[in-house]
């Protein structure tokens, strides 16, 4: 059964497709690296959490100063993830809409009964087509290979993958939060050291032989 190839508006939105396009293909290896870099974000925190026991004034200014390097370029790297898993999410959606508006038809967008499309073969490259079936889509189910489903259940498995990255961008967004608060008392303690002339030891000590 030939693919139904999505309307090149929305198409178009989701930010193109590659040749050979017509087939609903989102990044579905993105989802996969969002779960990993939480499960190991939440392992990071899980070890942070044993550290936060001590004592953050007995600490030195390099210690401070690596911590806050680290939690920096943790920091960096989970916002970098979560909006991968924000922007994998927005396409998912695209092609619900994809189905919705241009295979099933819609006729709020006038595109209900007609066949007549465009479809990309690059980003800005378009071709006239038609539409040669409305019953049933190819779903890029990762690692190159693709499934028919019916137009209904290339839907709900689309809405399924929204829901779990939504999942994920929550509890990643938890995961940030404490990495924040955790970041601004080490940034703290490190400023009171820093006005305590802590930073100096051998100023200081030149100061109290004189």
């Amino acid at each position: 059964m030939p693919p139904a190839n999505p309307p090149a508006s929305d198409t178009s939105s989701s930010g193109g497709a590659p040749p050979g396009a017509g087939k609903l293909s989102p990044p579905s290896h993105v989802p996969l690296l969002g779960v990993f870099h939480t499960a190991r974000s939440n392992q990071r925190v899980a070890k942070l959490k044993g550290v936060s026991t001590v004592n953050i004034a007995s600490l030195s200014v390099p210690q401070l100063r690596a911590l806050q390097t680290r939690l920096t370029s943790e920091l960096e790297h989970l916002t970098s993830s979560h909006q991968k898993l924000r922007a994998a999410q927005s396409r998912f959606r695209d092609c619900v809409r994809s189905i919705n508006d241009g295979v099933v038809g819609s006729e709020k967008k006038g595109t209900a009964g007609k066949d007549d499309l465009l479809v990309p073969l690059t980003s800005s490259l378009y071709v006239r087509g038609k539409l040669a079936d409305r019953e049933k889509v190819l779903v890029d189910v990762g690692t190159g290979f693709y499934v028919e489903k019916t137009a209904p259940k290339a839907i709900e498995f689309y809405e399924e993958k929204v829901k779990g990255l939504e999942t994920n961008c929550v509890e990643l967004e938890k995961i940030v939060q404490t990495k924040s608060a955790q970041l601004r008392l080490f940034e703290d303690a490190l400023r009171q050291k820093m006005l305590s002339g802590e930073a100096v030891p051998s100023s200081t000590a030149a100061a109290g032989a004189g």
